[in-house]
């Protein structure tokens, strides 16, 4: 029983604006669905697919942020791999949200880096080869 490839199931996030943070991820996963939420101690959903979600909660308090430093310990962002990173972009921009860091267009992969409302940072990946030494080279870019 089991998988043979380890694969991250879930994020669990806080939010300032629990509807705007479920708008963010439906834009980039239009087929992401409500699997289960709950309003006990704070309202929350996990918003996904069969294999995968972002599990969201929506913070007790209002108007808190983040400071988001590649300099400070912390999660910097998190990289979700897509099939069309450009698909996802288009989705994005046209529905009022920015790039968070210039797009990277690699030999092997192209990247492209989202925030959401509240400053978190999503990279969403496109690998142009599936051979692991192309998908996993960080020596070429276009």
């Amino acid at each position: 029983m089991g998988t043979k490839h380890i694969y991250l199931e879930h994020a669990n996030i806080t939010v300032n604006d629990l509807q705007e943070a479920i708008r963010f991820f439906r834009t980039a996963f239009p087929h992401f669905k409500i699997r289960g939420g709950g309003n006990g101690t704070r309202e929350w959903v996990h918003l996904g697919d069969d294999d995968t979600y972002i599990a969201i909660n929506q913070a007790k308090y209002s108007n808190l942020t983040i400071d988001k430093n590649y300099d400070k310990i912390g999660i910097n962002h998190i990289g979700f791999v897509v099939p069309d990173v450009q698909k996802i972009a288009n989705n994005l921009l046209k529905n009022g949200y920015k790039r968070d860091f210039p797009k990277e267009v690699e030999q092997f992969r192209i990247r492209d880096y989202f925030a959401d409302a509240d400053g978190n940072q999503y990279e969403f990946v496109q690998y142009l080869s599936e051979v692991p030494e192309k998908k996993n080279s960080y020596k070429t870019q276009i």
